[in-house]
């Protein structure tokens, strides 16, 4: 659960610096922020892909899961949830319920925080979601600059949504095994990469469909060995 906590810190963090001085950070600065965290991304993300030595399981995996969740438009799919979401609770709402749904949005969809939840529920391993929480830390930031305390109260869904799924994660026994955990490793590693892309903006890469990769990482050291 340390990550989480250091994820829920960091929005708070960061939504409570936008709120007093975020306005009068420059565009530049705020792009030079994303910029050095896109390569954090990209290092970790290559450490991770490359922990393990026989790398054909892990692209295929990847390659499964781009392919499936193509196929069940994944990513459209979460863009969809997050303009229904704001639209219904943001029309003609304050600016609070605007930023809050926005926030919470943005910081519980994603790979990372799957991959992340994972390793730190199984084997306590919180360097993923502590990388999460240096970026939702920065866009908080952002956010709460524009949108006001209620970025802030995302927190708290940082905190239930994400704590919830690190105590399943240490409750499902199989996610535990070494073969398992190497392959969620490295698919992890290679999906983390391509975000570390997009933050760079070198190319765009639909990383919420490379989500069901994971699931094929998980099942392929079962099905397999």
């Amino acid at each position: 659960m340390i990550g989480t906590i250091a994820n829920t810190t960091a929005v708070i963090a960061g939504s409570l610096l936008g709120i007093s001085v975020g306005k009068r950070f420059g565009d530049g600065l705020k792009k030079i922020l994303m910029q050095a965290l896109g390569l954090a991304v990209v290092v970790i993300g290559l450490k991770m892909a490359l922990s393990i030595q026989d790398l054909i399981p892990p692209v295929a995996c990847l390659l499964l899961g781009a392919l499936t969740g193509e196929l069940l438009k994944i990513e459209r799919g979460i863009e969809l949830v997050g303009q229904k979401l704001n639209i219904w609770f943001s029309s003609g709402a304050s600016t609070f319920v605007k930023g809050f749904v926005t926030a919470t949005i943005l910081y519980i969809s994603g790979p990372m925080i799957i991959i992340g939840c994972i390793q730190d529920g199984t084997v306590g391993n919180p360097d993923t979601l502590y990388l999460k929480s240096l970026l939702d830390g920065v866009a908080s930031i952002a956010l709460s600059s524009t949108l006001g305390i209620g970025v802030a109260f995302s927190a708290a869904s940082v905190l239930l949504v994400q704590g919830s799924m690190t105590m399943l994660a240490s409750h499902i026994s199989f996610l535990q095994e070494p073969p398992v955990l190497a392959a969620i490793t490295s698919t992890g590693g290679m999906i983390i990469l391509g975000i570390g892309i997009n933050l760079l903006e070198l190319a765009f890469i639909r990383v919420g469909n490379l989500i069901p990769a994971l699931l094929y990482a998980a099942l392929y050291p079962i099905i397999f060995f």
